[in-house]
């Protein structure tokens, strides 16, 4: 296991409110970078995976990638998607959100995490340090005690 990852790239569609973003505490965390839909920053996306609902399950085999993220509300990040279809995707196994929502519009999909949670659970699959990620995350506590089966990164205190 390397010492040092590739950035974590995370791509925030403009119409995501920053106040209900979960991802937010992270834009001055090394290790992560933050895009714009739908201009690209400097970084390449070779060796990169891109986390989804759709894919082979993450697993210890992607521990080297970097992780592209897309961060939006489910529909504008079904929009982001087709932007980064070169980028090979990659999901989660069954994990339970803790976030609440209700969508007037479209409904979530089952298995929908909050980002940083989607984060967090890629992260201790994949066993990377994951202290303080959740350090912000108001469900943090529910989210953890609903997915205790979750493996332990390198270094992980949650």
């Amino acid at each position: 296991m390397p010492d040092h990852f590739p950035p974590t790239i995370i791509v925030v569609h403009p119409r995501e409110k920053r106040s209900k973003c979960t991802v937010e505490p992270l834009r001055d965390r090394e290790g992560f970078v933050f895009w714009t839909f739908p201009d690209r920053g400097k970084e390449s996306l070779g060796g990169y995976v891109r986390l989804g609902m759709e894919g082979p399950v993450l697993t210890a085999a992607d521990a080297d990638c970097g992780l592209l993220v897309l961060d939006g509300t489910w529909r504008l990040a079904r929009r982001m998607d087709k932007f980064f279809h070169n980028v090979p995707p990659r999901s989660l196994p069954p994990i339970q959100t803790a976030y609440p929502r209700l969508s007037r519009i479209t409904p979530d999909p089952i298995g929908g995490l909050a980002t940083i949670e989607a984060i967090y659970a890629a992260y201790r699959l994949i066993g990377r340090p994951c202290d303080g990620l959740l350090d912000h995350h108001h469900w943090a506590g529910e989210f953890l005690r609903r997915n205790a089966w979750l493996p332990s990164g390198a270094n992980s205190v949650n």
